[in-house]
């Protein structure tokens, strides 16, 4: 999921810094108020990301009933491309991010992306007025190009203004901002707030706030540094906006890094996605950061937060009760992106991801029995919810963030925005997959229905334990060699 966020985050970016050689520097400035500024305003995409992946669920009643009303017909397929037409809009918004940024820049990029979630959430919040069922679908549509295209202009942006020694930090901004935004969305959802056949229009078009903070922020916000020094090739105005962001004029360390930094990368071989699936060398990793992305998306978590209220309430819990407990789903997730992150190069990636795909797939077969022994068994009902927030907890704990970090570290420069592109499109299209096709499989499984979840998950632990090397203290070029052997 995040995603994104993905959780395209900084840290991608801070991987690359620090594995280009690069002379030690002094790094200039702390958290000023112009970059706290910059910071908030791209960080606000991340927001809307979060808010718009959970704020579909606690409506579904509502906006099934709106279906009925339009087209007299049974909802389920409806609603499900409502839900998954989402991920349809992320998988354009993720290369239009990075087309866009590149050629206009990363300001004017955020500022565009800005506008897509203005019009995708007035036509939200709308739709029920203009009785279109459409309009609902455009705008989920528009929204989703909106939350892909944030997932990564938002990051390459943070990661560019902040000083190297808040980068990380600055990086985990972007992934408790899309938690924030979700728990936010659930608790909105609930009945006594937007939670109702007259609030849900509301509830959706709320996200026209976010998008249009940014709006007003971001044109007082300064272009990158590094876009305007290594791209624009314009240095005087790279130092201007770099000291105002820094706060002193003692930059020319943070320039001259930059530039060896570029001079790094222009002799690195290119290699096109082409490249990837030709030169077996790359395509071993490839598969690799495949299968990782697959395991974020097809281990089921997007089920859980789509159609958590749904899912609870099948496992016995009345409807209020229900949406109650769809606010813990998103709460693990923020505490747990704080918990993971500490951890991250503790113990290592493999061991992480190990060990969040191992207890997403216990926790998976526990919810499976509680779910199919729940009737007339209210404890049985509350196990259910317990093993739930068990599997996103331990989703939260390696296979949330990991895929994300994982292709950065796995190619060298010339291959990895290549690979980076490739594994989006891919978790894009399986968020999708899982997005249209969950209620449908619910309909023919009932209570069993994470149980191909469960396989699969399995199969994904298999393939990390046997294929998916640690990466933690190597350089890149001492990973890229196990590949080459």
């Amino acid at each position: 999921m995040f995603r994104e966020v993905n959780n395209r985050t900084a840290l991608l970016h801070n991987q690359r810094n620090v594995r280009t050689p690069q002379r030690p520097t002094m790094d200039s400035g702390g958290a000023t108020g112009a970059l706290l500024y910059a910071v908030v305003a791209a960080v606000l995409g991340m927001l809307q990301f979060g808010f718009n992946t959970g704020v579909i669920n606690a409506p579904k009643q509502f906006i099934e009933n709106f279906i009925r009303e339009q087209y007299n017909v049974a909802p389920d397929l409806i609603f499900g491309v409502i839900v998954s037409i989402f991920a349809v809009g992320g998988m354009i918004g993720c290369p239009l991010a990075s087309w866009i940024a590149d050629k206009r820049g990363r300001k004017f990029a955020l500022l565009a992306n800005a506008v897509f979630g203005v019009i995708g959430a007035l036509l939200m919040g709308f739709s029920k007025a203009a009785s279109s069922v459409e309009m609902l679908i455009l705008g989920r549509f528009l929204i989703g190009i909106n939350c892909g295209f944030a997932t990564t202009a938002s990051p390459t942006y943070v990661s560019e203004i902040a000083p190297l020694r808040l980068r990380g930090a600055f990086g985990t901004v972007n992934q408790l901002a899309v938690a924030f935004g979700l728990v936010g969305s659930q608790i909105l959802g609930i009945d006594v707030i937007l939670g109702s056949n007259d609030g849900w229009p509301l509830l959706l078009g709320l996200a026209v706030f976010l998008s249009a903070i940014q709006c007003v922020m971001l044109p007082f916000a300064p272009e990158s540094p590094r876009y305007l020094l290594l791209v624009q090739r314009d240095e005087e105005q790279a130092r201007e906006v770099l000291g105002k962001l820094r706060g002193t004029g003692n930059i020319d360390d943070e320039i001259n890094e930059m530039n060896e930094e570029d001079r790094a990368a222009k002799q690195e071989e290119k290699f096109t996605i082409g490249d990837l699936f030709r030169i077996k060398s790359l395509r071993t990793p490839l598969i690799i950061g495949i299968v990782m992305h697959l395991s974020q998306q097809l281990g089921g978590i997007n089920a859980v937060l789509y159609y958590s209220s749904t899912i609870f309430e099948n496992a016995g819990l009345t409807v209020e009760d229900a949406r109650l407990a769809t606010i813990g789903v998103g709460s693990i997730l923020f505490i747990m992106a704080l918990v993971s992150i500490p951890l991250m190069d503790r113990l290592g990636r493999r061991t992480l991801q190990l060990c969040g795909l191992g207890g997403m797939a216990v926790s998976s077969v526990l919810m499976t029995i509680a779910f199919y022994t729940y009737k007339d068994n209210f404890t049985m009902s509350v196990f259910a919810v317990i093993f739930t927030l068990l599997y996103v907890a331990f989703f939260g704990v390696g296979p949330s963030s990991i895929p994300w970090i994982i292709l950065s570290e796995l190619f060298g420069q010339g291959a990895r925005s290549a690979a980076v592109s490739v594994g989006a499109a891919v978790n894009w299209f399986a968020n999708f997959i899982v997005g249209l096709v969950f209620i449908p499989l619910t309909n023919v499984l009932n209570n069993l229905v994470f149980l191909p979840f469960t396989i699969l998950l399995i199969f994904f632990y298999a393939f990390v334990y046997f294929k998916l090397p640690e990466t933690k203290n190597r350089t890149i070029e001492e990973v890229t060699a196990i590949f080459k052997k």
